[in-house]
C-alpha cells in the first residue's frame, strides 16, 4: 500500500510544472530505487550500458543503473573527478559536470530545463551553448538509453588547478 502511494505521489509531482526539475529528478530517482511487485529485484535488469569518449578520444564502456544519473556512472568509471560535483543538485554544478551527447540520443532525453541551460551558459565563457551539451547530474539513466554515446570534454582552462 505504501509503495502504491509513493508511486502515485511521484506521478503527481512529476506532472506539476511549478516544481523545479532537480526536485522532480530527485523524486524520480528515489522512486526508481523502491522495489515494487511489478519491478524486477535483479540488478542485472537495471543495467544500462553506455559508451563514453574520454578527453583523449578513447571509447570506453560505462555501466550504470536505471534511475542513476549519468554523472554517477561516469564518476564510478573514473571519467569525471568525484570532487568536482559533491551533490546531485544543479546548484553544485561545475564545468566538469558537462558532457556532450550524440544527436540521436538527445531526442530520447527530456529537454534541458532553464536552470540547466543557465548553468551551461554560465560555465561557458563564450556564452554560446553547444546544442549537444548537457549536465551529467541532470540526465537520469533509463533502459531506453541503452547504448547511448557521450563525450567527456577536456577540462576548461579556468577549471584546471
Amino acid at each position: 500500500m505504501a509503495i502504491a502511494n509513493l508511486h502515485k505521489l511521484s506521478a503527481q509531482i512529476s506532472r506539476n510544472p511549478l516544481l523545479s526539475h532537480s526536485f522532480r529528478a530527485t523524486v524520480t530517482r528515489s522512486s526508481a530505487t523502491v522495489s515494487s511487485p511489478t519491478r524486477s529485484a535483479k540488478v542485472a535488469d537495471r543495467i544500462v550500458k553506455l559508451f563514453a569518449i574520454d578527453p583523449d578520444g578513447l571509447k570506453r564502456d560505462v555501466i550504470g543503473l536505471s534511475g542513476q544519473t549519468l554523472l554517477k556512472a561516469l564518476t564510478n568509471h573514473g571519467l569525471i573527478e568525484p570532487a568536482s560535483h559533491r551533490l546531485e543538485e544543479i546548484d553544485a554544478c561545475s564545468a566538469e559536470c558537462e558532457v556532450h551527447i550524440a544527436q540521436e540520443w538527445l531526442e530520447k532525453l527530456p529537454p534541458p530545463t532553464y536552470d540547466e541551460q543557465y548553468v551551461l551558459r554560465r560555465n561557458s565563457r563564450a556564452r554560446v551553448l553547444n546544442k549537444h551539451s548537457r549536465l551529467g547530474c541532470q540526465v537520469v539513466l533509463t533502459p531506453d538509453l541503452q547504448g547511448m554515446v557521450v563525450a567527456v570534454p577536456e577540462p576548461k582552462p579556468w577549471d584546471i588547478p
